[in-house]
């Protein structure tokens, strides 16, 4: 469903992907684990082109994201195929990111209306089913100033499903909420990990990587420094530095 190949992306002299490979398979769930400043977030960002990668190339589903290829080399697509690409790949960022002049029910069914052209009647019917499996049906015409941190998180994740996306991709989903709002949040993802759901999932939360996770991924320094199964990257880590910083954070 998603390959990343050789992805290298840097900001000004300092290099902040070093060659990425990552294969997810549908239906699974990858977690990024690493320490602040490793590339994930900026990894989570190039696989829907909201950072043009410098080198290397990412696929979801079969089909090259941002770019198209003539002959040997990547031409760059235009903004209007990157939008409608980037409604095959759902987005939940750290701070939500809702429209705050729109109702919660409008905020889920914006995209689908403007850019999938769904009609209304459909789009509002699928965004009421959303909020019901997020635990939101009462939440519809609120706006998400009168929401909770973790409310307006789970609007976010109903948002980004409302696209029917291929591959759901999480920065730090709980990194901006209170300590007693993150549990609500983590069991509407691990949720959608046990209908298949592929996702991929930047968190510091070791515990959910040890109960949701397919396959965990720790980056430092830019790189891919260690991947496996949970029990073996969190329990039986081979790496030093995976070692290490698991050491400070179990």
């Amino acid at each position: 469903m998603l390959d990343v190949r050789g992805v290298r992306k840097s900001f000004g002299a300092l290099e902040v992907l070093r060659g990425v490979d990552l294969s997810v398979r549908a239906g699974e769930v990858t977690v990024v684990l690493g320490p602040s400043g490793s590339g994930k977030s900026t990894l989570l960002r190039t696989i829907n082109h909201l950072e043009k990668v410098d080198q290397g190339w990412i696929s979801v589903d079969g089909e090259l994201v941002g770019y198209r290829r003539r002959g040997d080399r990547l031409h760059e697509l235009k903004e209007k195929d990157v939008l409608r690409q980037r409604t095959r790949i759902g987005f939940v960022f750290q701070n939500f990111n809702l429209f705050p002049h729109l109702t919660v029910l409008e905020n889920l069914i914006e995209a689908p209306v403007s850019a999938l052209r769904r009609p209304r009647k459909d789009a509002v019917a699928a965004a009421e089913r959303l909020l019901g499996r997020v635990g939101l049906a009462d939440k519809a015409d609120a706006y998400p100033r009168q929401l909770s941190g973790g409310q307006q998180q789970r609007v976010a994740i109903a948002r980004a499903l409302a696209l029917e996306p291929k591959v759901l991709l999480f920065d730090e989903p709980t990194s901006a909420l209170d300590p007693e709002l993150v549990g609500e949040v983590l069991d509407v993802i691990k949720d959608l990990a046990r209908t298949g759901t592929t996702m991929v999932v930047v968190t510091h939360e070791i515990g959910f990587a040890r109960e949701a996770a397919d396959r965990v991924v720790f980056m430092d320094d830019g790189v891919v420094v260690e991947q496996g199964p949970p029990s073996e990257v969190l329990d039986h880590p081979r790496h030093p530095r995976t070692r290490a910083f698991l050491s400070k954070v179990l």
